[in-house]
């Protein structure tokens, strides 16, 4: 079996004990990232929208670290703070995955870490 840590300096380092990825036997698991811009580990703003959309890239700058792509997601799971959020989301979300999106969950948590919004992991293959 192969494991390896990834990271990517276009994304936030992580805030507890958990890595970026691990790449494992073809597949990169994405830990859950919140809209933090790397370079401030300020959130990209206050908004469901602007969160999400900077969650998706740095969830797309940690995948090409890992040396796969947005384009081979496989699952995705969403936590949002609020359910009522879950259409401003989706439509930032479907310009990230716009043909054949990956199978996803999305659900209502009662908190998010740093106080956020939204906090999307992902599950990726290797291409090839």
């Amino acid at each position: 079996m192969s494991r390896e840590a990834v990271s990517s300096p276009h994304a936030p380092s992580a805030v507890a004990a958990y890595s970026q990825a691990i790449k494992a036997n073809g597949f990169v698991f994405v830990s859950g990232q919140l809209g933090l811009v790397p370079e401030t580990k300020q959130f990209a703003g206050g908004t469901v929208a602007e969160q999400t959309e900077q969650a998706l890239k740095n969830i797309a700058a940690i995948l090409e670290a890992a040396g796969t792509s947005l384009r081979y997601v496989v699952k995705v799971t969403v936590l949002l703070a609020d359910i009522g959020a879950f259409s401003e989301m989706n439509t930032v979300y479907n310009t990230f995955f716009p043909e054949e999106p990956p199978a996803r969950a999305a659900f209502a948590v009662k908190d998010l870490p740093l106080g956020g919004l939204v906090e999307i992991e992902a599950i990726a293959v290797m291409p090839g």
